[in-house]
């Protein structure tokens, strides 16, 4: 009996605080389940709508003691158009094929990732990330996930095929809830990391879902900050999901 209300009813707990990695001199503190079980997939569906993200096996919320710059944040599908700058992207990236895989971990991938991290986050919580690091990430889950792979064209002389971003997607009844996502550094000028959000609102358009979730938007933090740039944009608070404009 324990074991199954354990199913059903997940037991909560909160981190210690430790050093912020988005706002210095703050502290973080993390409120997290373990996803397990059988209703697995409906705990991170019911968690995800009240603003917690995935990582591996874990759902969690940041819980720290008097600051809020953390929301989770959502783009409307339907209501999105982009931008002069976002079809910039999009014309850029035209000839690019996406394709999604099963989250199964490959040298090919991981290779990309630590490219990525060494270029854009060298020295943060992820740059030492192994092999056995990396395959957990991919998975070590009971939920509906997968990657898509973006890939040079083949006919390209010199880099035929080859994979220059990855995403790692989870799916939900109501929309796509980007986990991770990461690029070659070298193909930098493409806006990459702005392709596969753009990618993945055709991609939930196409399939009628109404969200796309992108994890937290951080006030005050600059390398999170490039969300607000999908309004409209939902932010979830003590009121529910509301417009990010009027908070």
């Amino acid at each position: 009996m324990t074991e199954q209300l354990g199913t059903r009813f997940p037991q909560f707990y909160l981190t210690q605080p430790t050093p912020c990695p988005y706002l210095p001199g703050k502290r973080e503190r993390k409120v997290f389940t373990k996803l397990q079980g059988p209703l697995s997939r409906q705990i991170h569906e019911s968690l995800a709508k009240v603003g917690f993200r995935r990582s591996q096996n874990i759902a969690y919320r940041p819980a720290c003691d008097g600051c809020s710059a953390c929301v989770s944040v959502r783009i409307l599908v339907d209501a999105f158009e982009p931008s002069k700058t976002f079809r910039r992207v999009i014309a850029a990236n035209q000839d690019l094929t996406a394709h999604a895989v099963d989250a199964l971990a490959c040298e090919e991938h991981f290779h990309l990732l630590k490219a990525y991290l060494d270029h854009r986050h060298k020295g943060g919580g992820m740059s030492g990330m192994g092999i056995l690091d990396f395959v957990a990430m991919i998975e070590d889950t009971t939920i509906d996930t997968h990657i898509v792979e973006y890939r040079l064209p083949p006919d390209r002389p010199r880099d035929s095929g080859r994979l220059v971003a990855c995403a790692l997607t989870d799916t939900m009844s109501d929309g796509l809830s980007m986990v991770y996502s990461f690029f070659d550094p070298e193909f930098d000028r493409r806006s990459l990391g702005n392709f596969m959000v753009l990618h993945h609102i055709e991609r939930a358009r196409a399939a009628g879902m109404p969200h796309v979730y992108l994890g937290y938007l951080v006030e005050g933090c600059r390398k999170m900050s490039y969300k607000a740039r999908y309004e409209p944009l939902e932010a979830h608070g003590p009121d529910g999901w509301t417009p990010l404009s009027q908070r």
